[in-house]
């Protein structure tokens, strides 16, 4: 079972990221992100990356809003080159000209730039080579530069059920909702070896040069004084081979950035090259670090999450094992020595010096130092699987849960104190065995699945209480099973039911998160770069109980969107009219508009969708208008009302930002050539401004917006061409507003439903910036201005579980339940709350109106007889080993359970009795002391009636030894009899296999003996197998089958009892010897001599005189040779004629017991 959503929870980390220059990566490569300057092709697999950092619980976040299975993000930004030749114009030569006039080393120079108002973002796209011979900008249209499409590669741990949440890693923006973050927007640059500007491009200072109106698509004069953005461009200089960068913002209003580039080779597998820069101007300037910290090489760069003073740095492990430590933003480190490999971090969400580590051993460390001193907490640790306490709901701060491993593959659910996690002062919440990776503690939730015969079932603890089993649908019966969100005390999840193979649908909890009802059915899925699942679901930031889903009906993708939390869908209307004005005639619900739902994997890019929680009601988004949801004539979209209208506002697909905490729109094309413009509009997309960036054209690989709380920059991270350097443009935008806004900037806004102003149940009005206004809001200023409860109406209630909605809206029970039906807990003489079939929607805040009709009724408990009584093992299983701790669970489906007494029989003359089944809530349990199937009996009674419950248990202990007993001889046509004998004696509950000579099926008994008659004469072999448990073990014996036969008992002198370890091995290498010292004293062919020698001690053994192959036809002579050969014999054993050295100096004499016994 995972959880939360797309975006593994808990990604507010230091922002940083891996820009992988995997300079070579063929543009097909599935995954590959823009980044022109990377030459030969390499193919970047995920498995080859290093293993990825863990993600933070410090802050409280939401979850997508796109979900996804296994989702620990870690950032790594897998570059490629765009796809074909680029032909594009040369740069003018008076640009060109103040390019070269720029190149000044050690100088960091702002200029203006104007451009002709008429050029457009297609005629100033350029095509650049290096000049090799001059390192100048040439013209060549022919140049190639490929680039792969924008994406993330992951180090995410697999093979799970439960997602991981909260953890530190990557802080995303709220444009990417899906997750509530504590946003913290990305800020860094690219460098090179010297505070300096770097390359020709540095200082350069843009101004506003095209604004265009969507209303009435004409461009607005940009000769006439406008606002203008300061950009500084920085080349990442002395790095060029690194292929690997990580960027870190300090945030908070701090001004550090710090940046680890490194080298890493793919081959080997490690990192061989690495620097560590540091920014103390928002990436003005740079300083290179590695000479302070010696010529450790860098891997890992973490920075603590509530006190981002404080840095980590790890090194590679390849060649050292240590971590430098800064506790000044990276001014200056301490270096210590580890013992082992950090594969993942955790920190704490309150003490910022407590950390847990998960090493490549699958070990769980601990340090309360900020990583000096590392202490083992546990071993055998499931990955992504280790949670900190959770404030206000555990006790101890220094708890953690855990979920531990165990030999046979299944897994413990774990608590314990960090410093003190002996076996002794381990708890055991939840009683039993669970899935391995199916643990995910969640705010006030604990999740984890258990399964049994094949079906799995999830378990939920609600604010640490004790477990219970989640109810879906009966027949629901689900394959697979996500926690989307905990969110305002309630569950949000996706089933993939029995009978869906592409689709999930969504199921919605009460508070407690035990009972779930159907929000929505068939939501579309795809899977992600690691496999993962996304379901397509969007919750809009600011907009409580707002929900976007994908569905699938009748093999078409359509987009439905929600205003209560999925009691009630609808499609979206499609705009009235185009970008250029025409009439759309989209009409429901054979047309209507459908949107991508893609949440970016990328920190660097915006995603499909974006809304922002401090821009109310604003919701940009990629899509398409038609009968069902395409990849084809895509255009971006946006709704300023909260997706009642929308309105067109690019052709071609854009990457969208929300500037000034949702003040202005931020708008960068997503093209495979290069761009130097961005658009910024302030009037919710209506109107656009053009702004150039750089003189020359860049291929963007990612953006970084609004790095502080007052501080207004952008960061454009890219290259020139496949050979250039990392670039990084930093552009400070603050320029463009006019004035801080006031009071007269804003205007209300009232939230509604296509006209119905009620929203959960609350009228709501909110303040925001009049579109159009040039102010800086400068923080968040979005606020509801009131909110006003509403009349409660049936929309504002959901079906109770059990119900399903009908047509006419009614919810009416499921042919599987019944309502009658009372709670077990319920006892004669208290009350209980009876359904009607409707719950109140979680977080709705109607009053009056239909909810006294729809709220549950209080009712007296009856006086019930037992009915439905239940007995399993907690472990779903019906065989447990000899010794072992059952136990065993009594349920109750109906019946006054405090008045009902329970009665338990184990089967074995021993039983218990409760007088409630209360008392047994937890379970009985019970040792068998010996090994058999045992009837295991409960009895529930109460005055009015009882009930009865049976189960057989079969309690194995291992066979440690099994010794199949035959004779050595067998005559033709008459039967023997097979005995199988092992060690220690079961009782029915071993299984024998019989497999004789050449068969291809076994016989199969549950006694250990058979008779069997042989057929045919010759050696005849015999193998039996006693499986008892999970062990199998067998003997194999070769019976020679006669038609006659004679034999003597032989024994033996003492001395060879002393050297007689009694295994089959020796006896059988004795008998042989036997067998040569008989032969010298008689001259018979050999194959008519068969000496077999007894377990046991004293040693004996048993000779088999066989008549010759030629005689059997003629009985009689046969019968005579037989008896001269055993005269022979008898003759030389009573002489002690025979006799064989056992070893130097121990000679063993041979003794007949008995005379000649004839068989036939």
């Amino acid at each position: 079972m995972e959880t939360r959503a797309a975006l593994c929870p808990g990604l507010f980390l230091a922002l940083w990221t891996w820009l992988l220059i995997c300079a070579q990566i063929p543009a097909v490569a599935e995954g590959a992100i823009t980044c022109a300057s990377c030459p030969s092709p390499v193919k970047l697999k995920p498995e080859e990356l290093p293993q990825g950092r863990r993600m933070n619980p410090a802050e409280k976040m939401t979850f997508p809003k796109q979900v996804r299975k296994e989702s620990h993000l870690s950032a790594d930004l897998k570059m490629g080159v765009p796809d074909g030749p680029v032909a594009v114009k040369n740069v003018a030569e008076d640009a060109k000209k103040l390019v070269e006039d720029l190149r000044v080393d050690g100088v960091y120079t702002k200029v203006s730039l104007d451009r002709s108002p008429q050029a457009t973002e297609t005629e100033e796209l350029l095509t650049l080579r290096q000049n090799e011979e001059e390192g100048g900008i040439v013209r060549n249209s022919s140049d190639e530069v490929t680039q792969g499409a924008s994406n993330l590669v992951h180090n995410d741990l697999k093979d799970v059920k439960f997602a991981r949440v909260k953890r530190s890693e990557i802080e995303l923006s709220e444009t990417t909702k899906g997750v509530k973050t504590s946003n913290h927007p990305l800020d860094g640059a690219l460098l090179g070896d010297r505070k300096s500007a770097g390359i020709a491009l540095d200082g350069l200072r843009m101004r506003s040069e095209f604004n265009w109106n969507r209303d009435d698509d004409r461009a607005i004069n940009p000769r006439k004084e406008e606002p203008k953005l300061i950009s500084t461009t920085f080349a990442l200089s002395g790095d060029s081979a690194h292929n690997q960068a990580m960027v870190h913002w300090s945030g908070h209003n701090s001004s550090v950035i710090l940046i680890l580039t490194k080298l890493y080779d793919f081959n080997l597998g490690s990192v061989t090259e690495s620097s560590l820069w540091r920014s103390t101007d928002y990436g003005t300037t740079y300083e290179k670090l590695n000479d302070k910290i010696g010529r450790t090489v860098m891997s890992y760069l973490y920075v603590c999450p509530t006190n981002k003073r404080k840095i980590m740095v790890l090194s590679d492990p390849e060649l050292e094992s240590s971590v430098l430590i800064s506790s000044d933003e990276g001014a200056s480190y301490q270096k210590f020595r580890m013992n082992f490999y950090i594969l993942s971090l955790l920190f704490h969400p309150t003490h910022e010096d407590w950390i847990l580590a998960y090493s490549h051993d699958q070990k769980l460390y601990s340090s309360m130092d900020f990583g000096r001193k590392w202490q083992l907490v546990h071993e055998h640790v499931s990955p992504n699987r280790f949670y900190w306490s959770v404030v206000g709901l555990d006790k101890e701060s220094d708890l953690v849960h855990i979920e531990a491993r165990t030999a046979d593959g299944r897994a413990h659910y774990v608590t314990c104190k960090v410093q003190e996690c002996t076996e002794s002062s381990r708890n055991y919440p939840f009683p039993g065995h669970i899935d391995a990776s199916s643990l995910v503690v969640q705010d006030d939730y604990v999740f984890i699945q258990v399964t049994t015969v094949g079906r799995a079932s999830y378990y939920v603890s609600y604010q640490r209480e004790g477990f219970l089993r989640i109810k879906l649908p009966k027949y629901s019966l689900p394959k697979d099973m996500h926690i989307i969100s905990t969110d305002e005390k309630q569950v949000f999840a996706a089933v993939q039911e029995w009978n869906q193979n592409d689709t999930y649908n969504l199921y919605i909890s009460d508070t407690r998160g035990v009972y779930f009802t159907l929000a929505l059915e068939n939501v579309k899925t795809s899977r992600g770069l690691e496999g993962n699942i996304m379901i397509d679901l969007y919750e809009v930031a600011g907009i409580k109980g707002m929900f976007i889903a994908n569905r699938k009906v009748d093999s078409q993708v359509k987009t439905y969107i929600t205003y209560n939390k999925g009691r009630d869908w609808r499609l979206i209307q499609a705009p009235a009219t185009d970008l250029a004005g025409n009439d759309i005639h989209c009409i429901l619900p054979f047309c209507s508009l459908h949107l991508h739902l893609q949440m970016s994997e990328n920190p660097y890019s915006s995603g499909s969708i974006s809304s922002k929680s401090s821009a109310p009601g604003i919701i940009v988004a990629t899509g398409n208008i038609g009968a069902e949801l395409s990849y084809n004539n895509v255009g971006m979209y946006v709704s300023s009302d909260a997706g009642n209208t929308w309105r067109q506002i690019f052709e071609e697909e854009h990457s969208i930002w929300f500037l000034d905490k949702g003040g202005a729109l931020l708008a960068v094309v997503q093209a495979t050539v290069p761009v130097r413009h961005l658009w910024i509009s302030f009037d919710e997309g209506k109107q656009w401004e053009r702004h150039s960036f750089s003189l020359v054209p860049l291929f963007v690989d990612g953006v970084l917006v609004e790095p502080g709380t007052e501080n207004h920059i952008i960061t454009l991270f890219g290259h020139f061409s496949h050979r250039s350097e990392w670039q990084l443009i930093k552009i400070e935008y603050k320029s463009i507003f006019t004035r801080r806004c006031t009071e007269g900037d804003y205007q209300t806004w009232h939230l509604h439903n296509q006209g119905e102003p009620c929203v959960m149940g609350v009228k709501q009005v909110y303040m925001k910036r009049r579109p159009g206004n040039r102010c800086m809001l400068g923080k968040d200023y979005s606020r509801i201005l009131s909110a006003e409860p509403c009349i409660c109406k049936n929309y504002d209630f959901e079906c109770d579980y059990g119900f399903e909605r009908r047509r006419n809206g009614d919810c009416s029970p499921a042919f599987w339940f019944n309502p009658s039906v009372v709670a077990q807990s319920c006892s004669h003489g208290q009350s209980y709350l009876n359904s009607t079939g409707y719950r109140k929607i979680v977080s709705n805040n109607c009053t009056k109106g239909v909810k006294d009709m729809y709220t549950p009724r209080k009712q007296s408990c009856p006086h019930r007889a037992p009915r439905g009584l239940q007995l399993v093992t907690s472990d779903g299983k019906l065989t447990a080993s000899l010794a072992s701790n059952v136990t065993f669970l009594v349920h109750l489906e109906d019946g006054d359970s405090m008045r009902t007494n329970i009665q338990l029989d184990f089967g074995d003359g021993t039983a218990v009795s409760y007088s409630n089944l209360s008392w047994a809530v937890d379970g009985i349990a019970h040792v068998y002391k010996s090994a058999g199937i045992f009837r295991v009996t409960a009895h529930a009674v109460n005055s009015l009636g009882f009930d009865t419950a049976t189960l057989y248990l079969h309690i194995t202990c291992p066979v440690e030894r099994v010794h199949l007993s035959a004779p050595f001889v067998a005559i033709k046509n008459k039967e023997v009899n097979l005995t199988a004998v092992v060690w220690p004696s079961h009782s029915r509950t071993a299984a024998f296999f019989w497999w004789f000579g050449n068969s291809t099926e076994p016989i199969i008994t549950l006694e250990g003996s058979i008779p069997f008659t042989f057929l045919k004469e010759g050696m005849n072999a015999v193998t039996v197998q006693v499986s008892s448990g999970n062990g199998i073990l067998q003997d194999t014996k070769k019976i020679a089958v006669q038609e006659f036969f004679k034999s003597l008992l032989l024994s033996f002198s003492p001395n060879l009892d002393d050297n007689n370890p009694d295994i089959p091995e020796w006896r059988q290498d004795v008998a042989g010897v036997i067998k040569k010292a008989l032969l010298q004293v008689c001259e018979v062919p050999e194959e008519q001599l068969l000496v077999a020698v007894f377990p046991g001690i004293p040693t004996a053994a048993e000779l088999f005189l066989l008549p010759h192959k030629n005689q059997s036809e003629d009985r009689k002579k046969g019968e005579e040779d037989l008896l001269h050969i055993s005269e022979i014999l008898v003759n030389a054993l009573s002489q002690n004629l025979v006799e064989f050295e056992l070893k130097p100096g121990a000679r063993v004499i041979v003794y007949i017991t008995q005379l000649t016994l004839d068989l036939n």
